[in-house]
């Protein structure tokens, strides 16, 4: 069966178009058709309004629109689209939810952090091994919120999202160029305050590996590599020293906009935003490696995440 998943976050809506068909296990697997990601910043302004700008919302129909007709080029049997932590936080999301309506033919969902957590779960695990009794701990930084996901190969074991993501921090703290002693200080207040949040539904000591998924995450890795382009092949299942990106994050987070928009993996629509990412990345393996007292010593990244789980989750949830 084709199917189509379209995952529209704060930052970036993407879109996959694959192909189901049973893996060794029995369990279905994706072989991808069509990939694409653009970045249409619909939560801009959100955390400060509470409100879509309409020029986000401009941005992300002609998105759509194109994505629509991809869907339709293609013959996708079933499609799902799911909106998240940006849509969540808005007070003003009919325009939006009429807008796609209209142009996909399906209803546009607007899932709960656990849901969103769960989905992300199964886009990694459906790629990466997993083992029975092993727990892992799949972290999903976005633009808006940022996913902790404990489980194995038996499934999800204890999820909580939370509510801080690379436009999120960008927007309420690093405003300067690049940002200040005192602006980084003040974010990673708001990311500490994070991981306590998430550790109180989730025993994140309790992780043997951590796996990191979304572009933020995705980023840093190809810094970490001195990738010369953007190349997911490279990127995907790469296992570095928490050290090694730590630096990388480092680095990032202290360059200026013009010296991150000439590194060559940087996405134009990253730029902004990838040292909060980086400064939520490297305060979430910090406390992961003090948790576990260093038994994570190493992290994971995975290109497949929640766009994956989304396409999957077709084969079993009702769409139109």
């Amino acid at each position: 069966m084709r199917v189509a998943g379209i995952d529209c976050g704060t930052n970036s809506i993407r879109l996959l178009v694959a192909d189901t068909r049973p893996g060794d296990d029995g369990a279905p697997r994706l072989a991808d058709v069509h990939r694409e990601m653009r970045v249409v910043r619909l939560g801009q302004g959100v955390d400060a309004t509470g409100m879509l700008a309409p020029e986000a919302l401009e941005r992300t129909f002609a998105a759509a629109d194109d994505y629509a007709a991809t869907v339709r080029d293609l013959g996708a049997e079933r499609v799902r689209f799911v909106a998240t932590s940006a849509m969540r936080d808005a007070r003003n999301g009919d325009e939006f939810v009429a807008g796609i309506r209209a142009r996909f033919g399906v209803e546009p969902e607007i899932v709960p952090g656990a849901e969103e957590a769960a989905l992300s779960f199964a886009g990694a695990a459906s790629v990466l091994p997993l083992a029975a009794g092993r727990p892992v701990l799949v972290v999903d930084l976005g633009g808006g919120s940022t996913e902790f996901v404990l489980g194995d190969a038996a499934g999800v074991r204890a999820a909580r999202s939370i509510d801080m993501g690379c436009v999120r921090l960008t927007e309420r703290h690093l405003r300067s160029d690049p940002p200040t002693a005192e602006e980084v200080a003040a974010a990673e207040r708001d990311v500490d305050a994070g991981i306590d949040e998430a550790l109180a539904g989730v025993p994140l000591g309790e992780a043997t590996a951590v796996i990191g998924v979304a572009g933020s995450i995705t980023t840093i890795t190809a810094h970490a590599l001195g990738l010369p382009a953007y190349q997911p092949e490279r990127i995907h299942g790469t296992e570095l020293p928490i050290a090694q990106v730590a630096a990388a994050c480092t680095s990032l987070l202290g360059l200026t906009h013009a010296q991150r928009a000439e590194l060559p993996y940087m996405h134009p629509g990253r730029v902004d935003v990838i040292g909060a990412g980086a400064l939520v990345w490297r305060r979430i393996l910090a406390r992961l490696s003090t948790l576990t007292d260093g038994r994570i010593a190493t992290a994971v990244t995975s290109e497949h995440d929640i766009l994956d789980g989304i396409a999957l989750s077709t084969l079993t949830k009702k769409t139109t």
